[in-house]
């Protein structure tokens, strides 16, 4: 396992787990928006922020035909 040298919290993945945890004690998170320069731990979290500067939306609803940028958003 890898261990966070900060807090000594043992992780089973380094890039999945670790260095999302690691964001927390440094406040820098390794993907960045180009966009608008807000970084985030993981990159679906970026992937899925980058729609926000998109007119993009895949997720439509089968009933009145609203589009969505996220299928969370269409589900709700």
């Amino acid at each position: 396992p890898y261990q966070c040298e900060e807090c000594r919290k043992s992780f089973t993945g380094v890039f999945s787990n670790l260095i999302t945890h690691q964001c927390l004690h440094t406040g820098e998170c390794p993907y960045k928006c180009q966009e608008c320069g807000k970084s985030f731990s993981i990159s679906y979290y970026l992937i899925h922020h980058l729609k926000i500067h998109t007119e993009e939306q895949p997720y439509r609803c089968p009933e009145g035909g609203k589009g969505f940028k996220n299928s969370s958003d269409l589900i709700r």
